[in-house]
């Protein structure tokens, strides 16, 4: 950005029709206080204090005034003006609120606040109802800082990110405001239209910052922040807090508010600690100053949480209701940290809306015409919460990079850099991209794609590719790709391609078109990976993955129809060859133990083959329905929310024809229902259940079976649910109808956290069922429990399972040990 802007942001600044009265809020020893709200009595006009203690009230008009200064922990004052003309300078200095216990009548048989609050409690559902529909204006601010971040995370190079970081590589990362209007409905009906949204260094950005996001209400009995966190006022706080009446105070309605600390009776629970004020015979919230932590919330960078909210009485709610939040946090990871806060302000509340059927629809978030267009004095005139110093520097400092990053001359002369081949690609891969054009050219890593198995040996995959985005905002592109692969024992190279477009970035429709030969898992699931087959074969002599040929082309369409349904359809010619091992090298020799055929259903045989080769075509056919779904509509796309309240139901159609082999030719149905929701404080529950319908289909090919998700490796990872952790990965495969049903509760804390000495340890208890029924043969079932969130310190990515199958009445059981990546 030139000088020229520079000096018309320092000029907008001084301009009194827009901050026609401004001020400083210190303490009695004159350090600036942060976020103390500032409104009028009328309630009409009101702003907050940046983190240097400066505000910018807006009046229409000039006339009289009372203005009043709020901030917890300190008396309010109400100062009467009566500007005749601006700027209008006002200066004010909070004295310390006087807490005192003189008021209350001490009963010695309770503790004075555990009656404050089993009111609260008892009034909770009543306050909350008072809030059950409003629309408002919402003003939003979020920075993020990082400190002595590194060069490289995990060997790859993180950059200045953006301009962002100095010579310490220490700086604000991301920096945002939004203006909006905002309209809710219990319980969960939210719109909100962004009127003008500001990202520093990206003109053409849209802000993150979401009101919906940003609302919390204590009122409710949990606050879901990763975890469903126990409100200090929800129906069972007892079973989680210990609380102490700090003192007493009168606001300046001569209501008396009750602070209140709020203690967890165990750290590691989902609790907050710190401060609660209470209205006394309201029973209603006044404010907050709640502290929570990454422990508590399981996500160990997290270091704390801090939650600070204020309110006003609202004459025609007779509530009092929130104005401002801000929410700080500080993270600390692979030797770096940061911190940031969270900034809303909440303004104009109707709490009469006259909502009809129309009101909300599917659409959650929508951006009005131009809104990151507006100028400095748009945001200078309508911004509640004046730029601090180090804001200010920031948005003139990444404008400016902004200019010199967007060139032509600079994007080629990085490129020039980031192109040069050295020796090392060799091993690690090699992109040239053109980032002017907005295309790359890419060779994958060649030594991230050898692998062993008993039917190639050694052997290596390559790929690749040519990228081009295009669109606005290049959320668009389309892709040419091939990938290559080699068998030293096998001795035999395959080699396939294609290509593959997005044609926009709301139905999201995409076209696929792919040909060549290659080699694939004849369990299609790919239950086990490549990687993990190498570590079994190598260190256990256990060949787990079974392979076949393929010669095929290909083609498929998939894109959203409205809201909620996502169709696909795809076409494909397959030549399918049974392969057999080639390799018997072993690299550690187990006694009683040995490689078994590449034929799942004789692997003693190892001459055999589990199928003929053939030719077939397959038509493939299905639909997603995410019921409840509703989206946040960005000028550059469209993005679903999905609805814990409901699930998410797949159907599908499968048909292979015009076989060489008459009886390889099926039909199949297949429908799965999934879904995972939160269960208040205890918990959160996953649930999967599919089946399919096979028709002529007693003498397919075993590729064409419907194989199951299955385990033999003791090793797990991710979710559990949709998978068998101690069933053989063919044993179970069938051509006749079958229906699987999965489930797993992670109780998130809620049972473990209440044993003494092991709640400290902050594991999570999960227990789960699955069971798989088959039109022939017994019932498969597993049950397990399990310890989640183990690790140490901040990495807790680890979980242990004790898993027993069911199959006939034969029970084994084994531990899992699972990794969350």
């Amino acid at each position: 950005m030139s000088n020229r802007l520079l000096f018309l942001l320092i000029l907008i600044s001084s301009l009194p029709i827009y901050s026609q009265v401004t001020g400083k809020v210190t303490d009695e020893k004159g350090t600036p206080l942060p976020y103390v709200n500032i409104y009028t009595e009328s309630g009409q006009t009101g702003t907050t204090t940046n983190d240097e203690g400066l505000y910018e009230l807006k009046l229409s008009k000039a006339g009289d005034y009372v203005l009043v200064f709020q901030f917890l922990g300190y008396k309010t004052l109400k100062k009467s003006i009566s500007p005749d003309a601006f700027p209008v300078e006002i200066n004010v200095s909070l004295k310390a609120e006087n807490t005192s216990l003189d008021e209350v009548v001490v009963n010695s048989n309770e503790n004075p606040a555990n009656r404050i609050i089993r009111a609260a409690i008892k009034n909770r559902k009543n306050n909350a109802d008072k809030l059950e529909s409003f629309t408002a204006d919402f003003y939003s601010r979020g920075l993020w800082r990082i400190k002595n971040a590194p060069e490289k995370i995990l060997g790859q190079e993180i950059g200045d990110l953006g301009g962002g970081l100095d010579s310490t590589r220490s700086g604000i990362v991301y920096l945002s405001e939004t203006i909006s209007e905002i309209a809710y409905q219990k319980p969960d009906d939210f719109k909100e239209k962004i009127i003008a949204s500001k990202v520093s260094g990206d003109d053409n950005g849209f802000s993150l910052n979401s009101a919906q996001e940003a609302y919390f209400s204590f009122y409710e009995n949990t606050l879901e922040i990763n975890s469903e966190m126990i409100s200090p006022i929800a129906e069972y706080a007892f079973n989680y807090y210990r609380y102490k009446l700090n003192g007493v105070f009168y606001d300046d309605r001569g209501n008396l508010i009750n602070k209140i600390e709020v203690l967890p009776k165990r750290e590691n629970d989902r609790v907050f600690s710190g401060f609660i004020y209470i209205v006394e015979d309201l029973w209603q919230i006044y404010g907050v100053e709640l502290t929570t932590t990454g422990k508590a919330i399981q996500v160990p960078p997290i270091e704390a949480l801090v939650f600070k909210q204020n309110y006003k009485y609202s004459e025609e709610n007779d509530l009092y209701i929130q104005i401002s939040q801000s929410v700080d946090f500080s993270f600390k990871i692979f030797g770096f940290g940061g911190n940031g806060r969270f900034t809303a302000v909440y303004s104009n509340y109707d709490f009469k809306p006259g909502f009809d059927k129309k009101s909300f629809g599917k659409e959650i978030l929508s951006f009005a015409e131009n809104a990151n267009e507006k100028d400095s004095i748009f945001w200078e005139e309508q911004r509640p919460v004046p730029l601090t110093s180090e804001e200010i520097e920031d948005y003139v400092k990444k404008d400016s990079i902004q200019d010199v990053r967007g060139s032509k001359k600079y994007k080629d002369s990085v490129d020039a850099v980031q192109n040069r081949f050295e020796i090392t690609d060799l091993l690690f891969g090699y992109n040239h991209q053109n980032s002017w054009n907005h295309n790359n050219f890419n060779i994958s890593a060649p030594i991230g794609g050898i692998h062993f198995n008993t039917v190639q040996g050694w052997n290596g995959k390559l790929t690749v590719s040519y990228n081009q985005r295009t669109g606005k905002d290049q959320q668009n592109f389309w892709r040419v790709y091939s990938n290559m692969n080699y068998g030293l024992d096998e001795e035999r190279y395959r080699i396939s391609g294609g290509f593959f477009k997005k044609f926009n970035n709301f139905r999201k429709p995409y076209l696929r078109i792919e040909g060549g030969t290659s080699i694939e898992d004849i369990n299609n699931r790919e239950a086990i990976s490549p990687l993990l087959n190498d570590v079994t074969t190598i260190l256990f002599e256990r060949n787990y993955r079974k392979l076949y040929g393929k010669s095929y082309i290909s083609a498929g369409y998939e894109q959203e129809i409205f809201t909620g349904l996502r169709a696909f359809g795809g076409l494909s010619w397959e030549n399918r060859n049974a392969l057999t091992n080639h390799t018997d090298h072993v690299f550690i020799d187990r006694d009683n133990v040995e490689y078994t055929s590449n034929n799942p259903l004789q692997p003693a045989n190892f001459g055999s083959e589990p199928f003929q080769e053939h030719s077939i075509f397959k038509l493939n056919l299905s639909t997603t329905i995410n019921f409840g779904q509703k989206y946040l509509n960005y000028p550059n796309g469209k993005y679903n929310v999905s609805s814990e309240n409901y699930p998410e139901l797949i159907l599908g159609y499968e048909q292979g024809f015009g076989s060489n082999i008459d009886e390889y030719n099926f039909s199949q149905w297949k429908a799965r229902i999934r879904q995972d929701f939160n269960v208040g404080n205890k918990g959160r529950f996953e649930y999967q259940v599919s089946g399919g319908l096979f028709s002529n289909s007693e003498n397919i090919s075993l590729v064409d079976y419907q194989h199951f998700n299955g385990n033999q490796t003791r090793i797990g990872f991710g979710s559990y649910v949709g998978k068998f952790n101690l069933m053989p990965y063919y044993n179970f495969s069938t051509n006749q109808n079958y229906a699987e049903f999965h489930a797993e509760h992670d109780f998130q804390g809620w049972a473990l956290g209440k044993l003494p000495l092991l709640n400290k340890l902050n594991f999570n208890l999960i227990l789960g069922a699955h069971r798989l029924v088959r039109e022939a043969g017994d019932p498969y079932s597993e049950y397990s429990v399990g310890i989640d969130n183990l690790g140490f310190g901040k990495f807790r990515f680890m979980r242990l399972d004790y898993v027993i199958s069911d199959f006939g009445g034969d029970r084994n059981g084994a531990f899992i040990f699972g990794l969350k990546f």
